[in-house]
């Protein structure tokens, strides 16, 4: 068998992860979320793009873009047929982005076919700018130009520079660290691509308001084994904004419930322990429907780590690990106020025992480094399987929890 078959055959028996990172602006407002589709090569790593465009074809065709994006535009990796228009781009009401890949951009046919693809709509980014011949020659086409915060800085400021003055958004990819995000800003990069939440967290110490401490009680009530109803109603009931939360959301159109229900404790009991937890975060990190993204980006870990897991624990993992980030508070001051178990605790402490590994695994889907996906013990392709399968559950509640913020 040639080499080229042996590799098609590889190919064949692969693993297809589809990862999805925020785009963001430096507040941390989402822009966007950028699709790639990884296709791994059983032993360690993954075949090289122009090698695998036949799958990648094959996955973006059953893209349900708006499940992985909401309101929010699309960054989509092209690949040949994709630019040329033999593939019809998914259909976004919000925009797709078409990045252009250095293999792409030095095709001897390349400005003609991005031009074709800006007139059928389609936005453009250069991806892993470096200032090529190609690249610089596609730049006064490019909407937006995505630089790689990871690589040595001598040469960063010139692209962002040069990419700038053709009058491109400039997006700093890999911005995963304090360091990296930092770098970007200096450069004056317009917008931020990696994890929603760093795993570097620079935690402040902070005074809790009364309802937050109602919060925090709640979550230490859901987290036990046997959750105390009553307990959860009494203090649901004692603040009066997180009651009016609970009760708007049972009688929305998402419970579809016959009759509206009027009663704090049976809004308890019809709500749940899951959905309680995820409303008692929202109102901690003061959910609205402007910060849907980072509800979103919440909610997707808790129920990836769930879904890894396999038990209730795993969603309070996820769930209190992206709120310290997104609060800016240290791990241990949640585990103090809310008093989970010891196994919940040497998750967010420690990454150690049962869901110590499971947390390790969705932050590194997250970060997009598959060598510390595997690391933990999981396979990259089941955790982004269960990542994107977290995403429309996450969507929908996160949604719906933010027009509850409201009332």
């Amino acid at each position: 068998m040639s080499a080229l078959n042996d590799r098609n055959a590889s190919a064949r028996a692969s693993e297809i992860a589809i990862l999805r990172q925020p785009v963001v602006h430096p507040d941390r407002s989402v822009y966007g979320y950028a699709i790639r589709v990884n296709v791994l090569d059983g032993v360690g790593g993954m075949f090289p793009e122009p090698e695998v465009e036949h799958l990648v074809d094959i996955e973006y065709a059953r893209l349900d873009v708006a499940l992985l994006a909401g309101d929010r535009p699309i960054l989509l990796r092209a690949t040949s047929r994709l630019l040329s228009g033999d593939l019809v781009a998914p259909d976004s009401p919000h925009g797709i982005v078409l990045e252009i890949p250095p293999a792409l951009a030095q095709r001897d046919d390349a400005t003609g076919l991005v031009s074709a693809a800006r007139d059928r709509g389609l936005r453009i980014a250069l991806a892993n700018y470096r200032g090529t011949g190609p690249q610089d020659a596609l730049l006064p086409l490019a909407d937006l130009v995505k630089v790689d915060v990871s690589r040595p800085a001598d040469d960063l400021a010139t692209l962002v520079d040069r990419a700038h003055d053709a009058g491109g958004t400039v997006i700093a990819e890999r911005a995963d660290t304090r360091d990296r995000i930092h770098l970007g800003r200096q450069l004056g990069v317009d917008l931020l691509q990696g994890p929603m939440f760093q795993r570097e967290t620079a935690p402040t110490g902070r005074e809790f308001s009364a309802g937050e401490l109602q919060c925090l009680e709640l979550m230490q009530l859901l987290s036990q084994a046997h959750v105390d109803q009553a307990a959860v109603v009494r203090v649901v009931s004692s603040d009066p904004e997180l009651a009016m939360r609970v009760l708007h959301l049972v009688n929305s159109s998402s419970y579809a419930l016959r009759r509206e229900i009027d009663s704090v404790h049976q809004a308890v009991v019809f709500v749940g322990p899951q959905q309680i937890a995820a409303l008692a975060m929202a109102s901690l990190i003061d959910a609205r429907p402007t910060s849907v993204g980072a509800l979103w980006a919440i909610l997707t870990r808790a129920l990836a780590c769930k879904g890894i897991s396999g038990e209730d624990a795993g969603y309070t993992v996820g769930l209190l690990s992206s709120v310290a980030s997104q609060l800016g508070v240290a791990p241990a001051e949640l585990v103090a106020r809310t008093g989970v178990s010891t196994d919940v605790a040497n998750a967010l402490l420690h990454l150690d025992g049962p869901y110590g590994p499971v947390l390790g695994a969705v932050l590194a889907h997250e970060e997009n480094d598959l060598d510390a996906v595997r690391s933990t013990g999981y396979e990259p392709y089941d955790v982004a399987h269960v990542y994107l399968s977290a995403v429309p559950e996450a969507l929908a509640t996160a949604t719906s929890l933010s027009v509850s913020s409201r009332y």
